[in-house]
């Protein structure tokens, strides 16, 4: 009596039973594969969604330098307009299908002005610091003033010092009447310092982003 030939097929060559163990693995493979793609499609579809949202943000000088279809500019601007949470939801689905329909060029465009624009803002941040960090110790300290002489040798050096001077007086009369728990509020003289130095500091560069002003100011 003959033996029923097994079925199979061939891999590379070699022969593999249908049910055996190898053709198990090879399936758990193929399956794995499939599903990784499909995970790979949703995160690349999260991606371009997520850079339309961004797109609302973008500075306007940023945008007109992007070849963007004018669909797409109209969706955006529509999704600022929006202020309906259930709106403005659907909008940004809208946004999105626009985004995966631009060709890779254009996607990278985008994702280059945004790392611009977020560049600025963080150069911005920095250079706020820095001037907080001058202002503090020009009032807290008499040779910071000699320091900052030589970064700015055209100040103003008997305003600065009056403008000291007066930062510190305001200084001991705020810290005579504080109470726990209140808010430290500054006079006058100590946030012309600050915009004095910031001043100085941005002489030059592109301040796109910075903040304009100390963030703690009540």
């Amino acid at each position: 009596m003959s033996r029923k030939p097994t079925k199979g097929y061939f891999v590379r060559g070699q022969f593999v039973a249908l049910g055996s163990e190898l053709d198990l693995e090879l399936k758990r493979e193929l399956k794995g594969d499939a599903e990784m793609s499909k995970t790979d499609l949703k995160r690349e579809s999260d991606r371009l969604q997520a850079l339309g949202e961004n797109l609302l943000t973008l500075r306007a000088d940023l945008t007109q330098k992007l070849d963007l279809p004018e669909k797409l500019l109209d969706a955006v601007a529509e999704a600022k307009r929006i202020t309906n949470f259930e709106g403005r939801r659907r909008q940004m689905q809208f946004i999105g299908k626009l985004m995966r329909a631009l060709d890779e060029d254009t996607i990278a465009a985008v994702e280059a002005a945004l790392n611009e624009q977020n560049k600025g803002s963080a150069k911005g941040t920095l250079s706020l610091h820095l001037a907080e960090q001058w202002r503090d110790r020009l009032i807290a300290d008499d040779d910071a003033l000699t320091q900052w002489l030589q970064l700015d040798a055209a100040a103003d050096v008997q305003h600065l010092r009056a403008l000291i001077r007066q930062a510190r007086k305001d200084a001991q009369a705020t810290q005579a009447q504080e109470r726990p728990g209140e808010a430290v509020r500054h006079g006058k003289a100590y946030r012309e310092i600050f915009q004095i130095v910031k001043a100085t500091l941005n002489q030059g560069e592109d301040d796109h982003g910075a903040p304009t002003d100390e963030p703690d100011q009540p």
